[in-house]
């Protein structure tokens, strides 16, 4: 908890969220990518709600919408920086706001999670095809909430 003028308090378990939810974030892509891998031929479309929904498996070598395909060593500085920023964000931020730490935490998450794929396996993993939107995993998901999260934040009326 924080005594300072102008700082919220904020429960102390609030506050480091975002390595925890991080983890699950990694967990779980990591999961759902293993049994795409296992179960879904490359390319072959499987149909879970037609012609709505399918499980596709495709490797992205680029990032968002396939851009940047050829740029693997240059991707994996940049999202190696990226993380190590999100972490010391994460560690910094005082708010204890879940806004700011369960965004911080998502994104870290799916950047971890898409990082693991490009070294293991030199692209990442994408199997979720709703057919009006490139195809994509659950990190993506996870950054995007993430992200939708400190939107929402920075929209949040201050007080003086």
């Amino acid at each position: 908890m924080s005594g300072r003028r102008g700082e919220e308090k904020t429960p102390a378990l609030n506050r480091r969220i975002f390595l925890p939810l991080a983890g699950l974030v990694v967990l779980f892509d990591q999961f759902t990518k293993a049994l795409a891998q296992n179960l879904l031929s490359p390319g072959l479309a499987q149909p879970v709600l037609p012609p709505l929904f399918f499980l596709t498996l495709v490797e992205n070598r680029g990032i968002a919408f396939g851009l940047f395909q050829n740029g693997e060593k240059i991707l994996l500085l940049v999202i190696t920086l990226s993380i190590a920023v999100l972490a010391v964000l994460g560690l910094r931020d005082r708010s204890g706001r879940f806004r700011v730490q369960g965004g911080i935490g998502l994104i870290l998450g799916g950047a971890a999670g898409n990082l693991i794929d490009r070294l293991r396996v030199g692209a990442v993993i994408d199997f979720l095809d709703f057919r009006i939107w490139p195809v994509f995993n659950f990190a993506d998901t996870a950054i995007t909430i993430g992200v939708g999260l400190f939107l929402l934040e920075s929209f949040r009326p201050r007080k003086a």
